[in-house]
């Protein structure tokens, strides 16, 4: 096998002419730089160089192996100094995929502060919500998945934590708890209470959100003893909040969706019992050693904390 400091010797003696001359310039001794050639001849199986008076020139192979060594080498120099670079944070490139409450709050002020802590790192942004964002990570197609699972409940209803073995391949880095809050029209009964039973809502027309969000508003309305009457369904948070806001009906949202958008003419009201949803950043485990992932991980932490 042909190694790459074998031809840095190579093209060091076809430059200086000799082996000592060779040395010098590399920083290593003459006998350092014949042994390196006799193990560069006998990887290749033919000579390379040969003695003519006081200098070495190089023979037909030795000529061919050189012109080569120059791009080869050229080329690895290069590719040194990229990963260099993206280990240095000086550059690389992140993909990272949210959810839209995601987006419009923890991602913002997380990537203001990795570009002004490293301006050479490049993030490219999707939404995408779970499980589709876990899924688009787990096929290569991201780097960071900005993701949420909501807490199982007990037969009481108080919550069990979230499902084990769900994200075991991954790893995981969480960001913060979540509280589901009830979102009524501002002139609605309920709008000055301090908090209220979702079954305080039973009879009332409902809003709902996101197929995931649907899903867990179904089964805690379920387990309230009465399955909601869903008369709008909608993807788009500002919706559900305008839609509550002309009182044709109430929702359950989470906290940090009301705290991208303004409730005109609608109040949040306190969920009991609590309904708590956590929000983490997800990524491969190799994924996870590379700087600029690691980076965009510890920023995502600390908006979090803000």
């Amino acid at each position: 096998m042909i190694e790459a400091r074998h031809l840095r010797v190579l093209r060091a003696v076809a430059v200086t002419g000799s082996f000592s001359a060779a040395g010098r310039e590399l920083g290593c001794t003459q006998p350092a730089v014949s042994q390196q050639m006799k193990a560069l001849e006998a990887s290749v199986g033919t000579p390379l160089l040969v003695r003519s008076g006081r200098e070495m020139r190089l023979t037909q192979a030795g000529e061919a192996l050189v012109r080569h060594a120059v791009g080869i080498l050229s080329g690895l120099t290069a590719a040194e100094e990229e990963v260099a670079a993206i280990a240095g944070l000086r550059a690389g490139r992140v993909r990272l995929v949210s959810f839209p409450s995601g987006s419009s709050t923890l991602v913002p002020t997380a990537l203001a502060a990795l570009r002004a802590a490293h301006p050479g790192t490049r993030v490219s942004l999707e939404e995408a919500e779970p499980p589709r964002s876990v899924e688009l990570l787990r096929e290569g197609d991201c780097d960071i998945a900005l993701a949420f699972r909501y807490e199982r409940a007990t037969g009481d209803g108080a919550p069990a934590g979230p499902v084990a073995g769900e994200w075991d391949d991954l790893v995981v880095r969480p960001l913060l708890t979540d509280r589901l809050v009830a979102l009524v029209p501002e002139r609605h009964p309920l709008a000055r209470v301090w908090s209220v039973a979702i079954g305080d809502l039973a009879d009332e027309p409902w809003i709902a959100g996101c197929p995931r969000c649907r899903g867990q508003l179904v089964q805690v309305c379920e387990r309230a003893g009465f399955t909601p009457r869903i008369d709008f369904a909608t993807d788009d948070y500002p919706a559900v909040v305008g839609l509550v806001g002309s009182g044709l009906g109430v929702a359950v949202l989470p906290e940090l969706a009301i705290e991208s958008v303004r409730p005109r003419g609608a109040r949040a009201v306190a969920l009991e019992p609590a309904v708590r949803r956590e929000i983490v950043a997800l990524t491969l485990p190799d994924l996870a050693q590379v700087p600029a992932v690691t980076a965009t991980l510890e920023q995502l932490g600390r908006a979090a904390l803000r």
